[in-house]
């Protein structure tokens, strides 16, 4: 190992460029939940198409939110509507939800080309999809372009949904927990296309820290 702790990073300036053959951010900062989003314009069209920057971001009242590169189908219409839904993206789904992701014009319907069956939403306009095993309702929060630190607008926009009506196929649910392994999602990994899978193996579980363990830990320190 170098002497110099530098060299071993490979260190560069997003604005100049990262010197390598794929941009490793988004694969850095992953696997990542996808915001698999369905909405409908004005005229009650519907729209499906999937979201790789998308997280959750508040408990309650349960906010989640997706960042969309380009002003595109889905933004417009939840401009236009206030709502949409989230469907979960999942290990049986993940040929579906790539065709969802599909350059189209506006009047073909996603759900029609990945042959995606609908169903209807309770509190919100658009529909769900079908054969996905949960899905979040939601009406639009807040709506941002981003910007740079420079204070210059980028052709990006995040959106930010309340979570009205939560769905979960009753297979999934089981001594009153949700089965996180059992769902099978399905998560961006970065690259051109790789995707991550949940498996049960691939889960463990950490308690929190309590007052006693960071005390202690404290007071053996020299």
């Amino acid at each position: 190992m170098s002497s110099n702790p530098s060299d071993a990073f490979h260190s560069y300036r997003p604005a100049t460029g990262h010197g390598l053959k794929h941009d490793p951010f988004n694969a850095i900062v992953g696997p990542r939940p996808i915001g698999w989003i369905s909405s409908i314009d004005a005229a009650g069209r519907a729209n499906l198409a999937p979201y790789s920057f998308f997280n959750a971001f508040n408990y309650q009242p349960p906010i989640i939110g997706f960042s969309s590169i380009g002003w595109k189908d889905t933004v417009a219409n939840i401009q236009a509507t206030g709502e949409f839904v989230w469907n979960l993206a999942t290990l049986p789904l993940a040929g579906s939800m790539n065709l969802s992701s599909a350059a189209v014009p506006h009047d073909v319907c996603e759900f029609d080309l990945a042959n995606l069956a609908r169903l209807p939403s309770t509190q919100v306009r658009p529909p769900r999809v079908a054969d996905s095993p949960v899905h979040f309702e939601c009406r639009l929060t807040q709506m941002l372009q981003l910007r740079t630190v420079g204070g210059e607008d980028l052709e990006s926009w995040m959106v930010f949904g309340e979570v009205v009506a939560v769905h979960i196929r009753r297979t999934l649910l089981a001594e009153g927990s949700y089965d996180t392994a059992g769902a099978q999602p399905i998560l961006r990994a970065g690259g051109s296309g790789d995707y991550a899978a949940i498996r049960r193996d691939a889960m463990f579980e950490m308690g929190r820290p309590t007052e006693e363990t960071w005390q202690d830990i404290l007071s053996r320190q020299p």
